[in-house]
Parts: structure tokens; sequence; C-alpha cells
């Protein structure tokens, strides 16, 4: 073997010139790495489509938290008054639970006990009856005065008051919220009608419920 002839050509080929055999290498190794890459990058989308199908089937996590978040800012004042008006509904007393005093602050004689009778048959309880004080007799122009504590701002006057449309609400300093007065003033002619007031005390203690603030899926 001549020293010119590669190692492993078995003698086979001579080096004659300055061009050489070429030698393939094998390409298993190549085919095989080849086929991992691929197999990993297949693997690699089929778990990202998963994932893609996840989040469009749940919401995904920031989409939803961001559903939630315009959900509540989508709270309109109409729907803000109806939850007050509802919260205050579920505080206010039964006619039965409010004791009216009636007083006559107008020249005709018998008016507080008419009136009072009238109250007893819708279900009011009575108190005192008789004339005005001094301080209001023959004073009040109106239909009349709901008189009662501070705390009977919100409860027993706006109860009494569908009885008497138009009547003026002050409070004062006495303790008891479910005891009133009604001054009767001299432009009274009557108590509401039973079924106008009726109505009246339905839709305040029956407030309508609160519009929905939005269609979206919160």
């Amino acid at each position: 073997m001549s020293m010119l002839t590669p190692p492993g050509m078995g003698g086979q080929y001579r080096i004659t010139g300055d061009k050489y055999p070429r030698m393939r290498r094998r390409s298993g190794r190549r085919k095989f790495a080849f086929v991992g890459v691929a197999s990993v990058t297949v693997l690699g989308l089929i778990g990202w489509g998963s994932l893609q199908l996840i989040d469009i089937y749940t919401g995904g996590g920031e989409a939803s938290a961001s559903t939630k978040a315009d959900c509540a800012s989508k709270i309109t004042p109409e729907a803000k008054a109806a939850a007050a008006a509802a919260a205050v509904a579920a505080t206010l007393p039964k006619p039965g639970q409010i004791t009216v005093n009636v007083f006559n602050a107008t020249p005709r004689s018998g008016l507080a006990k008419q009136t009072a009778d009238e109250l007893k048959k819708r279900g009011f309880k009575i108190g005192d009856v008789g004339n005005a004080a001094t301080a209001y007799d023959k004073k009040v122009a109106g239909a009349g005065i709901l008189l009662g504590a501070k705390a009977a701002d919100q409860a027993a006057l706006p109860v009494l008051n569908t009885q008497l449309a138009g009547a003026q609400l002050k409070t004062d300093g006495r303790a008891r919220a479910t005891t009133v007065d009604l001054i009767i003033g001299t432009g009274f002619k009557a108590l509401t009608k039973k079924e106008d007031a009726d109505k009246a005390l339905t839709v305040l203690t029956q407030p309508k419920p609160a519009p929905s603030a939005s269609k979206k899926h919160c």
C-alpha cells in the first residue's frame, strides 16, 4: 500500500493528482435528529392549540376579569336609586305599626274625629284627637302637616303621607319614631281616596326592581 493511499481504501485508490475522492458520511444520525426536532415541534403546536381552545371555551382568565370589571362599571344611576329605594322600603313600618295623633287647626269643628275614624278604617292606630296647639291653630294654610321624629322621616311619615296628598312633612325632637301627628290645615278637603292611597302605599313599599345594568355574561 502506498503511503499516498488514504487509510481504509484497501489500496483501491491512488492519489495521482490534486483531486481527491469524496468520502460520504452516514446520514442516519442526521435523519434521526431531524425526526426528533419535528416531533417536538408537532407536540408543541398541539399543546398550544389545546390551550387556545380552553381559553375560547372558558373565556380566559384575563378576559373574564376584564368582563367582570366592565360589568361592574356599567351600574347606572337608575339602578343605584332603585336599590336605595328597595333598601328604604324594607324598613318601612306597616300602617298598623303607626300611631297617628290627629289635631284640627281649622275653624271647622269635628274634622279631627272624622279624619281619625277614616284613618282607623285604613289600618292606622289612633292616639290623641282634638284641636291643634296654639303654635299651629289656624296657622296651617295647606292641606296639613305631618309631624314626627327625625327617624320617622324615612319611615312612618312617608307611609302616612300616602293618605294625605300635599301635606308638609316636618320633624321634631320626639323619641318614638312610630308616633306621628297629623295637623289638619285650612286647605284640607279630605283624605286621599282609599284606592289611590292603597296604590301609593304599594309603590312606596314595593318599588320597581333595579334595571339590569348590562346584557353581558357577568
